[in-house]
């Protein structure tokens, strides 16, 4: 995709008032301090700022013009663009706010005409500008950022000014920077693209409230998490969230955890706060990749250490015991009061040379390390931080440092900072970069199974009751008990003798969803007198329902209960979930979801993060249930919104899954 008149224009109009304290002026100032040129300032006065000319019109000018930034009121844009693009301006920004972010989508839609008319792409309006620090260019009122390989992409001008404001008090560089506010033309997906594929570009901090089009983010994403680190801030909710509570698989999720969901399959790393999203800018600006999980903490205080332990242990990161080996090894050098475990404590008497020798010799065994020092006011600083440098010189390993307290601390900081030592004020920050920075080496590397593509299929009834839901479930493969639809007494001693008793028999009827509650269910029913009256006593408490017949299956061991569920989210589409089933379900919402459809593999993970995991594995003696067949199950389910476009929800609750198997108990399949 090319938009060189965007990024590197030949030159540049400024349109609006360039009166001393005008947004024009502003403008033109931060232009020409980052040492950019070729500037003209357009408005109808034709005034001119300093040495930078003033026209009426952009056809005056006798030099190739490629980029027009706005800052006229609301009602001239579309006249500023009109005349612009009749001089051959190709791109624009639009800082100029008062269009769809307060109601006035007709403005709104009129430059979005005029911009058509004359092939002008823009961003904005109501947005910070941009900036291209390896072409000098800097189109924005927000800070100017230091150079570098961090390019930053915001929904909001405000948090993307931030980052870069916390950027350059950190010494990271930043590339570009794009405040695309409403984004009526240029938006996140062609802006992500271009970063994509941008050589200058080494990682991408992504601030979004909305998406248009889940799916064509999520393809666009994923070909960037492919080349490059992308660490998403997503805030504000969406109708999706109020939408989902209508529905029984639908209010187990909310639109947050779905775009946690489809932002953690893309590879992109979700972050909380600014603050998280500074840590982990930094740590891929400055830190070596990291090759592992494995993290050394060497301190000379243990309650830090213990408490940044217990951070890594909720992040992920295996903090484990020093070998043999290396607590040999630091016994040599080390006090003998010193502990020699994982966090390494050194002791309050540690020296530099200790620290360094420390880091070294665990290294060789860990992928990174944090170095904690808690001085004194007597003891200096100085000499920790350069056995840090040195370490992480020798290792080429990352190293994340965290000094406090010394008379020199200033010092220390800079000298960290001029030698590429990334620094915070506390562990457990650290070991959030560290997660992260796993986690992306992680996707990485990670086999990824493809996911078969499935016909479509359109035969469905208007109402989809239990048989003919099972009927479908069977005919896809999924593993559904043997059955009998029954809507006459005298079928019942046949369908139970083909399946063999004991058997269930459950209610079939479109005004009855929830069976148990309605007491339409009866269990283990022995011979065929207990089903005559189960049978007879069903048709009397629902003779005042539609009442079809009944479902007669085999009574099978319970084994663990699961749910596995889709809806369709209205950014993303079909969204496949799997937690803990049955009657449960809803009260405890122990749900894992993901983006359908899903591979096996994805399957499993997803059932790895649910908190009853560890019961399906086997506890106190139990057989571990057969997670394979659960997670081919899920797969194979997921495809089913695909298969049938009309489906706009599915439940399967209860699953059972014991050591032999798996068996869909019950199912709800409910149309568009």
């Amino acid at each position: 995709m090319s938009l060189e008149a965007l990024f590197e224009p030949r030159g540049i109009i400024v349109a609006g008032s360039v009166s001393s304290g005008k947004l024009g002026s502003v403008l033109i100032d931060r232009l020409l301090d980052g040492g950019y040129k070729n500037i003209f300032a357009v408005n109808p006065k034709g005034q001119g700022y300093g040495d930078i000319p003033g026209f009426v019109s952009a056809g005056e000018i006798d030099q190739p013009v490629d980029l027009v930034v706005v800052v006229s009121p609301s009602f001239t844009v579309a006249g500023v663009l009109e005349d612009c693009g009749k001089a051959g301006v190709s791109a624009a920004v639009i800082i100029t706010s008062g269009f769809a972010e307060i109601g006035n989508k007709e403005g709104e839609a009129e430059i979005i005409a005029v911009a058509k008319k004359y092939g002008i792409r823009f961003i904005g309006p109501n947005c910070a500008g941009m900036a291209n620090t390896d072409f000098h260019l800097y189109a924005t009122l927000e800070e100017k950022p230091l150079p570098g390989g961090i390019s930053v992409l915001s929904q909001s001008g405000a948090v993307g000014g931030a980052v870069m404001v916390a950027s350059k008090e950190r010494g990271i560089g930043i590339s570009k920077f794009l405040s695309f506010g409403n984004g009526s033309d240029l938006e996140v997906l062609e802006l992500l693209a271009y970063l994509r594929d941008d050589a200058d570009t080494k990682a991408i901090v992504l601030y979004i409230e909305n998406i248009k089009d889940g799916r064509a983010f999520m393809d666009v994403l994923k070909s960037a998490t492919a080349k490059k680190p992308v660490i998403v801030i997503k805030s504000g909710r969406t109708s999706s969230g109020q939408r989902a509570t209508l529905s029984h698989t639908g209010s187990l999720s909310g639109s947050d955890k779905v775009y946690s969901a489809a932002l953690a399959q893309c590879g992109a790393l979700r972050v909380r706060t600014l603050e998280e999203a500074y840590d982990l800018c930094q740590g891929f600006a400055v830190l070596p990749r990291l090759r592992g999980d494995k993290v050394v903490i060497v301190t000379n205080s243990g309650g830090p250490g213990v408490m940044a332990a217990d951070q890594a242990d909720d992040e992920g990161l295996v903090v484990q015991e020093a070998s043999p080996a290396l607590k040999e090894e630091l016994t040599a050098f080390l006090s003998p009061y010193a502990g020699k475990g994982n966090p390494i404590d050194i002791t309050v008497e540690g020296t530099g040379e200790q620290y360094y020798q420390s880091l070294v010799a665990s290294l060789k065994d860990y992928d990174s390390a944090l170095a904690f020092y808690i001085g004194t006011p007597y003891l200096k600083a100085m000499p920790i931080a350069e056995s840090i440098v040195r370490a992480a010189k020798e290792t080429g390993k990352p190293i994340i440092a965290s000094l406090m307290v010394g008379p020199d601390m200033a010092e220390a900081l800079c000298y960290l900072k001029e030698n590429g030592i990334m620094f915070l004020p506390d562990g457990e920050r650290a070991m959030k970069v560290f997660a992260k920075m796993v986690q992306y080496k992680n996707y990485l590397t990670d086999k990824k199974e493809a996911v078969r593509p499935v016909a479509v299929k359109t035969d469905l009834p208007e109402i989809i009751l239990e048989p003919d839901a099972m009927a479908l479930l069977k005919e896809n493969g999924l593993p559904t008990p043997a059955s009998r639809f029954v809507t006459d007494e005298k079928q019942l001693s046949l369908a139970a003798e083909e399946i063999g008793y004991p058997v269930v028999m459950k209610v079939v009827s479109p005004q009855i969803i929830h069976k148990s509650d309605a007491k339409g269910v009866y269990l283990n029913l022995r011979n065929d007198k207990e089903l005559q009256d189960a049978f007879g006593a069903m048709t009397a408490a629902f003779a005042d329902k539609d009442f079809r017949g009944v479902m007669v299956y085999p009574m099978l061991e319970t084994g663990k209960e699961i749910m596995v569920g889709f809806y369709r989210d209205p950014q993303f589409g079909p969204v496949v979930l799997a937690g803990l089933g049955g009657i449960y379900t809803e009260i405890l919402k122990d749900v894992s979801l993901a983006v359908a459809p899903v591979s096996k593999e994805k399957a499993r993970e997803m059932l790895q993060t649910l908190k009853c995991y560890p019961l399906l594995t086997g506890v106190r003696g139990e057989a571990a249930v057969d997670i394979d067949g659960l997670a081919q199950l899920i797969a194979d389910f997921s495809q089913l919104p695909f298969a049938y476009p009309d489906l706009q929800e599915a439940d399967l609750n209860p699953v059972f899954v014991d050591a032999n198997g798996v068996a869909i108990v019950d199912v709800r399949l409910i149309r568009k």
